[in-house]
């Protein structure tokens, strides 16, 4: 099985400590974010990944290359223009397409969540996608009904559900590579809006509840410096 990093974004959110790295190579802990998530994925057998770079992008290469790719098969997707989530999975789509199913994994978040377990929920749901989700504030929420299948975002239903549950979406993905002839979006465009496409042509987009688990977006320095103080529930995950 194969997975996909992203880590191509600008860590706006994460400045100063972006001001002269790009966020995958902000430490947490005495490792970068990259770092952290390649040996989770290794932990579950994972040993062929995608990672998308733009901003810094030269450091990123050069840092899995001193580091020998972590005795992983790193191979690196570069975007001249920032694709966000969607475009770049497509780019991506050459090297995951022959993995049924692949991983996408942010490279700012952090979690215990038991990737296999997903995987296994995934290929039993015969899903095309599955979201890891939680119920959890945040403002821009994921529909659910009752057989935990997307059916909308925040307010707005893109297909009949009687009881919609909102849930926030957590980075991680579990897709099969036949979504790549479904996805109508080309260029520029979140995932997340072709899943809602996908999900408006009745298209299984599953949620994986893993609210039971430890979850941290890694995206501001305050979020860091919590994941931080929380580091005994997440450092041997």
């Amino acid at each position: 099985m194969k997975a996909m990093v992203f880590a191509a974004g600008l860590g706006t959110r994460l400045k100063p400590m972006t001001g002269n790295r790009p966020k995958a190579l902000v430490e947490v802990a005495g490792q970068t974010m990259l770092e952290m998530t390649l040996s989770r994925l290794r932990s579950f057998g994972i040993q062929d990944v995608i990672v998308n770079v733009h901003h810094f992008a030269d450091s990123v290469v050069e840092y899995l290359k001193a580091h020998d790719d972590f005795g992983m098969h790193v191979e690196v997707s570069r975007e001249d223009e920032l694709l966000d989530t969607g475009g770049g999975l497509m780019k991506a789509s050459e090297f995951l397409e022959d993995s049924d199913p692949f991983i996408v994994h942010n490279v700012d978040v952090i979690s215990t969540i038991d990737l296999g377990r997903m995987v296994q929920f995934h290929k039993g749901h015969a899903a095309l996608a599955s979201l890891a989700v939680m119920d959890r504030q945040t403002s821009r929420h994921l529909l659910f009904d009752e057989h935990l299948q997307l059916c909308g975002r925040n307010t707005e239903l893109v297909r009949p559900a009687a009881h919609p549950k909102p849930l926030a979406f957590s980075g991680i993905h579990v897709i099969s590579p036949r979504i790549f002839p479904s996805i109508r979006q080309r260029g520029v465009f979140s995932i997340i809006d072709a899943y809602l496409d996908l999900a408006a042509r009745s298209e299984r987009i599953m949620a994986f509840r893993t609210d039971e688990y430890y979850w941290h977006d890694l995206g501001r320095p305050e979020n860091v410096r919590q994941a931080l103080q929380d580091r005994a529930r997440w450092r041997d995950a």
